[in-house]
C-alpha cells in the first residue's frame, strides 16, 4: 500500500468515527431533552390535577369537553397556522387579552390598594400638563416646548401634587377619578386613531363610545361579580377596549385575517355546549380548589375557605416595583460600563474591578441578599420588617447582576459598524446610544430581564429574612404597608397539619403562581419578538 492510499484509509476511518460520534451525540442530547420535558410535564400535570380536583370527575365528563371544546380549539389553531394572515391575527388577539388582563390587575392594585387621591393629584398637576405640552409641540412644531421643557413641567407638577396632598380634598368618588385618569386618555388615543382614519366626527364618536361602553360594562361587572364599580370599570376598559379596537381594525382592513377573531367564539360556544351536555346527562365534574373563591378570598384556617387574594396583590405590587428598579438601574449601569466607562489607565482598572464584582454577585445565594436587605433597608435605614418596599428593593438587588450582565451582552452584540456610521453622520455619543445602540439591544435586554423577573417572583428565602409574613388577611395599602407574596403563602401552607392544605390548596397556589409567571413572560416575549422583527 502506498503512502497516499494509507493516508486516504486513515482519513476514511477518522471520518466514519467522527460521523458515528456525531450521530450518537445528537441522539443523546435529544434523549436528555425528552427526559427533561416529560419529567416537567408529569410534575406540572400532577400538581394541576390536584389544583383542579379532577379525581371525582367521571370519564364521560372529560370526553364531552374533549369533543366540544378541546378538539374544536385545536382544529381552529391548526387551521389558523396553515392560513396566511389568520395566525397573526390570532396571536395578536391572544396577546391583547393576556396583556390587557395583566394591565387590569395592575390598575386594580393602583385604584384599590394605593392612595387613589394622591395619584389623582400627581396625574392632574404633573402628568397632564407635561403630556399636553408634548402633544402641542408635535402638532404645532413649536421648538419652545421641546425637551427638556416637558420634563421640567412634569417634575414641578409632581412636586406640587405632593405638596397639595394634605390641603386639597379631591373627588370623593373613585369612579370619577378612574374615568379621568384612565378613560379620558384611552378614549382620546383611540379617538385620534379613528380621526386619522375616518375623520373628526368618527374620532369623536369612537372616543365617546369607548367612555360610555366602558362605564356601562364596568357597572355591569361590578353588579355581577361583586367588584367595586371602579374595579369593574378598569377591568372593562383595559382588555375590553384593546380587544374591541383591534377587532374593529382587523374586520375593516384584513378580510382573510379577520377569521382569527372567531377563536374566542369557538371557545365560548364549546364551553357552553359542553356544560349544557354534562348538565343534561348528570355527569359529575371536577371539584377544583382553584376557583373564583380561591382567587378573591383571604387565607383561612379552613382549607375550603382559604384564598390567595392578598398574596396575589402583594406579588403584583412587589414584582412591578422590582421590574422598574432593576430595569432602570440595570440597563443604565450596563450602558455606562459598555459605552462610557474608561477602558484603560486607573479608570480602566476600576472598571475591571466593578465587572468582576458584578459577575461574582450573580452567583451569590439568594439568602445572602436577604441578609443584605435586612442589614441595609431594615436595620440601617429603618424602613421596617415585612413591608412591600423593602421586599421590592431586596429582590431588585438579587436580580440586578443578572440584568446588568445580560444587558451588557446585548449591547456588545450591536456591531461597531453601526456606531461608526452614526458618528460619521455627525451624531453625538448620546444620540448614538439612544437611537442606535439601545434599540438594537432591546431584544437581548428584554430576554435577560424576563429570566431575572421569573427568578424574582418565585423567591422565598430573601423574603423570609426581611420578615415578610407568610399569612396576611388584607392586601398592602401602599409602599410602606405590610404585605405578603405568593411564594411566602405557599411556603406557609406546606407546613400546616391539615392534609387538604398540602394536597389541594398548596397545589392551587402553585398553579396560580405559574400561570401569572407564564402570562407575564408571554407578553414580554411577544414584545421582544416584535423588536427583533422590527430590527
Amino acid at each position: 500500500m502506498t503512502a497516499a492510499e494509507s493516508a486516504e484509509s486513515r482519513d476514511t476511518e477518522f471520518g466514519s468515527v467522527s460521523q458515528v460520534k456525531g450521530v450518537a451525540f445528537e441522539y443523546l442530547t435529544l434523549a436528555a431533552s425528552l427526559v427533561g420535558i416529560v419529567a416537567l410535564a408529569v410534575l406540572l400535570g400532577y400538581v394541576s390535577a390536584d389544583a383542579l380536583g379532577v379525581g371525582p370527575a367521571e370519564p364521560a365528563w372529560f370526553l364531552v369537553f374533549l369533543l366540544t371544546l378541546v378538539v374544536p380549539a385545536i382544529g381552529f389553531v391548526w387551521y389558523a397556522a396553515r392560513t396566511p394572515g389568520v395566525a397573526d391575527v390570532l396571536e395578536r388577539l391572544v396577546v391583547r387579552v393576556i396583556g390587557g388582563a395583566e394591565l387590569a390587575v395592575a390598575l386594580v392594585v393602583l385604584f384599590i390598594v394605593s392612595d387613589v387621591q394622591f395619584w389623582f393629584l400627581l396625574y392632574t398637576v404633573g402628568v397632564v400638563p407635561a403630556a399636553a405640552l408634548v402633544l402641542y409641540g408635535r402638532v404645532a412644531d413649536d421648538p419652545r416646548v421641546e425637551f427638556p421643557v416637558p420634563l421640567v413641567v412634569l417634575v414641578v407638577g409632581l412636586l406640587a401634587g405632593y405638596l397639595l396632598k394634605g390641603p386639597v380634598d379631591t373627588f370623593p368618588i373613585d369612579v370619577l377619578i378612574a374615568l379621568w385618569m384612565l378613560g379620558v386618555p384611552v378614549a382620546s388615543y383611540f379617538g385620534l386613531r379613528w380621526r386619522a382614519r375616518a375623520g373628526t366626527v368618527a374620532g369623536v364618536l369612537v372616543g365617546l363610545g369607548i367612555l360610555a361602553g366602558a362605564t356601562a360594562a364596568g357597572f355591569g361587572l361590578a353588579a355581577v361579580s361583586g367588584l367595586g364599580p371602579e374595579a369593574g370599570f378598569v377591568v372593562a376598559l383595559t382588555p375590553g377596549v384593546l380587544v374591541a379596537s383591534y377587532a374593529a381594525e382587523v374586520a375593516l382592513d384584513e378580510p382573510v385575517g379577520r377569521r382569527g377573531l372567531l377563536f374566542p367564539v369557538v371557545l365560548l360556544v364549546g364551553a357552553l355546549l359542553g356544560q349544557a351536555v354534562v348538565t343534561a346527562l348528570g355527569l359529575a365534574g371536577p371539584e377544583p380548589w382553584l376557583d373564583a373563591q380561591f382567587l378573591t378570598s383571604a387565607p383561612s384556617r379552613f382549607a375550603e375557605q382559604a384564598g390567595l387574594y392578598p398574596a396575589i396583590i402583594g406579588s403584583v405590587f412587589i414584582i412591578s416595583l422590582v421590574a422598574v428598579f432593576s430595569f432602570v438601574f440595570g440597563v443604565g449601569c450596563a450602558v455606562y460600563l459598555e459605552e462610557y466607562a474608561p477602558q484603560s489607565g486607573y479608570g480602566g482598572m476600576a472598571t475591571n474591578v466593578v465587572q468582576v464584582n458584578i459577575a461574582n454577585l450573580a452567583g451569590v445565594p439568594s439568602v445572602v441578599y436577604g441578609l443584605l436587605g435586612l442589614g441595609i433597608f431594615v436595620n440601617l435605614i429603618g424602613l421596617g420588617f415585612g413591608i412591600v418596599l423593602v421586599a421590592a428593593m431586596t429582590l431588585s438587588l438579587l436580580i440586578l447582576p443578572i440584568v446588568i450582565i445580560s444587558s451588557q451582552e446585548a449591547i456588545r452584540s450591536v456591531p461597531d459598524s453601526q456606531r461608526q456610521a452614526a458618528y460619521g453622520m455627525g451624531a453625538t455619543r448620546w444620540q448614538t446610544v439612544k437611537s442606535v445602540v439601545i434599540p438594537e439591544a432591546v431584544p437581548g435586554i428584554l430576554t435577560g430581564s424576563i429570566l431575572a423577573l421569573g427568578r424574582a417572583i418565585g423567591e422565598t428565602a430573601p423574603l423570609i429574612i426581611i420578615g415578610l409574613p407568610t399569612t396576611v388577611f388584607n392586601a398592602p395599602t401602599g409602599l410602606f404597608g405590610k404585605g405578603s407574596a405568593m411564594p411566602m403563602t405557599i411556603y406557609g401552607w406546606a407546613f400546616l397539619p391539615d392534609e387538604a392544605f398540602r394536597e389541594g390548596v398548596l397545589a392551587a397556589g402553585v398553579v396560580t403562581l405559574m400561570v401569572i409567571l407564564l402570562s407575564i413572560n408571554s407578553v414580554a416575549i411577544y414584545v421582544r419578538n416584535n423588536y427583533q422583527r422590527g430590527s
